[in-house]
């Protein structure tokens, strides 16, 4: 039987990209999905479509830089389902610019989200988990938290740190497994963040063999489906064709 099946799995960032992707199979392999993210219409008719195809989801509104916001997201989950099995800390953002552009509330809003809201995911799950004596969270960082590259250095900056929160925290605890993704190019809205124009020109010939976001959420589903015992800490997925 899979060790997925009828885990409740809570995802933030949940309305495109790799969040909608990871809901979709997620959620067909048995799990019960519980879908944050700021835009809720997106999220509706997502929950709507995976229960049209027989899956288990529900949603609530989330902004992950609000900790009292991720609070009733988790709250809404353990009223819904009773425990929290696993939570992907997925939201993101990427405006992308070189430093002499010093768009300082862009860095600020990378901080919030990519930083701040993984932590908020942490802390709003980490007593639950601990009681119950089980768990997993799973961070997505990026290929950005494995190198730096130019116009990304605030961005490669909060990525590195998920790895480094991340790897903190399962050294911290010997009953939570702890994960965290890294995505080489992907299909996404994350790009559409970027309004310096000589990132986004960069971005648009990098982004030539972007992987579709299923890829991703195999990765995820692949950690969770694992047995208990097992934590796969760190996984990689880029496209072939990609050099970086």
């Amino acid at each position: 039987m899979s060790n997925i099946r009828n885990k409740v799995v809570l995802i933030t960032g949940a309305s495109s990209g790799i969040g909608e992707a990871a809901a979709r199979l997620i959620a067909a392999k048995g799990a019960h999905v519980v879908l944050g993210a700021r835009r809720t219409e997106r999220l509706d008719k997502l929950v709507s479509e995976i229960q049209a195809e027989g899956g288990s989801a529900s949603a609530c509104a989330l902004d992950v830089t609000e900790l009292q916001s991720m609070h009733a997201f988790v709250a809404f989950a353990k009223t819904q389902h009773g425990k929290v099995d696993v939570i992907i800390n997925n939201a993101g953002v990427m405006p992308l610019s070189p430093l002499a552009s010093l768009k300082v509330d862009e860095w600020n809003q990378m901080l919030d989200v990519n930083v701040r809201g993984v932590l908020h995911g942490i802390a709003a799950v980490l007593p639950n988990m601990q009681a119950q004596g089980f768990g997993q969270v799973i961070n997505i960082s990026s290929i950005g938290g494995l190198a730096v590259s130019p116009t990304a250095a605030v961005y490669c900056a909060t990525k590195f740190a998920v790895r480094a929160i991340s790897d903190g925290l399962r050294q911290e605890t010997d009953k939570i497994r702890v994960t965290v993704v890294c995505p080489g190019v992907v299909e996404s809205e994350l790009a559409d963040t970027i309004s310096d124009e000589v990132a986004r020109e960069e971005m648009k010939a990098f982004r030539r063999v972007a992987l579709n976001a299923d890829a991703i959420a195999r990765a995820l589903a692949y950690a969770i489906e694992q047995p208990d015992d097992v934590d796969v800490s760190e996984i990689v997925v880029r496209p072939t064709a990609s050099p970086h």
